[in-house]
C-alpha cells in the first residue's frame, strides 16, 4: 500500500471580503524553487475570484495578496471564476478555470507569457444546451446512459421550461502537445473525455456536434470501483513520466451519510492518453481529518496542482470546500503501485 503523508492546512479564509468564506481548488506551479498558487476565493453569496500565494518550497508561505488575482468581467462568468489549473506549454502559462454565472459552469481558458498577466480567451466547451446534447448522444445509440440521464440536475421543478446549458468542468491542459496536438481533459458527468486539436480555433460548433455524435470515442476513463461509483473528474495536470502520463483525479462514491471525494491515481499512454495503462483499485486519499470532514461540503478532498521536489509529489488539494491541505507521496512508489496494478488486470 502507499504511504500518502497528509502535510495539513496551507491557506485558510481571512476576514478580507474577497475570500471571506473559503478557499479552495488551487491552480499549481512551480518556478524555481517557488510554488505559484491561484486558488478560488470565495466571498459571501457565493462569489468566487481567484486569489493568489506563492510558497518557499513545497509548504512554507512566502506571500499572499490582500486582493483578488483575477475577477468576473464576462457574462459566462458573473458570479464566479473558480478551480483554476494550469500548465506552461513552451513560453506560455495556461491557466483553464470555470465560469459560473449563476446558472451554468462551464470551462474558460486564459493565457499569459509571464504568469502575471493573463488574458481571457473566453469559453472553450461546448456551447450547446444540456437538451441538444441529449439528442446528439441518444441518436449515436453508443454511449452510456449515465450521460444523459441527468434530468433532475438540469431541470428544476421550480423552473421546468429553463434550458441549461451542458455543463462542462475541470477543463485541464496536458503540458506539451501531443503529437503536434493540444490537448485536454474535461468532464461530463459521470466520466473523463479528452479533446485534440491543432488550435482553439478548431472548436465550432461542427467540431462538437461530431464530437458528441462519437462521444464513446473521447471517454478516457469512466468509473469503475466503489469509491468513485458515483462520478469521477479531471484533478491535477498529467504529470509526464517514462511509465505514462500521472493522472491525479477525483472519484466521488455514494455512502449511506452521502458522497465521499476522494483523490485517485491512474497512468495514461504517453502518445495516446485515450488509453489507460492503470488505475488504483482504491483512493490515494480520502477525508479523514475534521478540516476534510467538515465545511462548506463535507467529505471532500479534491485535488487540482502538484509540484515535485526530488522524489516527493506534492498534491494540493481542497478540503471539504473551504481550506487548501496538501499531500505528500513518493512517486516512485506511486508509480510502481500502478505498474503493479496493471501486472494484475493483466492476469
Amino acid at each position: 500500500m502507499i504511504k500518502v503523508k497528509k502535510e495539513g492546512i496551507i491557506l485558510d479564509k481571512t476576514d478580507l471580503e474577497f475570500e471571506n468564506e473559503g478557499v479552495l481548488n488551487p491552480a499549481v506551479i512551480r518556478e524555481g524553487d517557488s510554488v505559484h498558487i491561484f486558488y478560488r476565493a470565495v466571498s459571501k453569496g457565493n462569489h468566487s475570484t481567484i486569489g493568489y500565494c506563492r510558497l518557499d518550497g513545497p509548504l512554507t508561505l512566502a506571500e499572499r495578496w490582500d486582493k483578488p488575482f483575477m475577477v468576473p468581467e464576462f457574462d459566462y462568468e458573473t458570479q464566479g471564476v473558480e478551480d483554476a489549473r494550469i500548465v506552461k506549454i513552451n513560453s506560455l502559462f495556461y491557466m483553464t478555470y470555470t465560469g459560473y454565472d449563476g446558472i451554468n459552469a462551464r470551462g474558460a481558458l486564459a493565457t499569459s507569457k509571464d504568469l502575471w498577466h493573463f488574458e481571457k480567451q473566453g469559453l472553450i466547451v461546448p456551447p450547446i444546451t444540456y437538451s441538444k446534447f441529449v439528442s446528439l448522444a441518444e441518436s449515436a445509440g453508443k454511449v452510456n446512459k449515465k450521460y444523459y440521464r441527468n434530468y433532475k440536475f438540469y431541470y428544476q421543478k421550480a423552473d421546468p421550461e429553463k434550458k441549461m446549458m451542458l455543463w462542462d468542468k475541470n477543463v485541464i491542459l496536458f503540458p506539451r502537445r501531443i503529437n503536434g496536438k493540444l490537448v485536454f481533459l474535461h468532464r461530463i458527468r459521470p466520466g473523463i473525455q479528452i479533446v485534440s486539436i491543432n488550435s482553439l480555433k478548431d472548436l465550432t460548433n461542427i467540431f462538437w456536434e461530431n464530437y458528441f455524435l462519437n462521444l464513446e470515442e473521447h471517454i478516457v476513463l469512466d468509473p469503475v470501483y466503489k469509491h468513485e461509483s458515483n462520478y469521477i473528474g479531471g484533478g491535477c495536470p498529467p504529470i509526464e513520466t517514462e511509465y505514462g502520463w500521472l493522472l491525479i483525479y477525483h472519484g466521488v462514491g455514494k455512502t449511506s451519510y452521502g458522497n465521499v471525494y476522494s483523490a485517485c491515481a491512474a497512468l495514461l499512454d504517453l502518445n495516446n492518453p485515450l488509453i489507460e495503462i492503470s488505475r488504483l483499485p482504491f483512493p490515494l486519499f480520502s477525508p479523514e481529518y475534521e478540516w476534510e470532514l467538515k465545511g462548506e461540503v463535507n467529505n471532500v478532498v479534491f485535488p487540482t496542482g502538484t509540484a515535485l521536489f526530488g522524489n516527493t509529489l506534492f498534491i494540493y488539494y481542497g478540503a471539504a470546500d473551504t481550506r487548501i491541505a496538501c499531500a505528500s507521496v513518493s512517486l516512485s512508489a506511486l508509480l510502481a503501485e500502478l505498474i503493479t496494478s496493471t501486472i494484475r488486470d493483466e492476469k
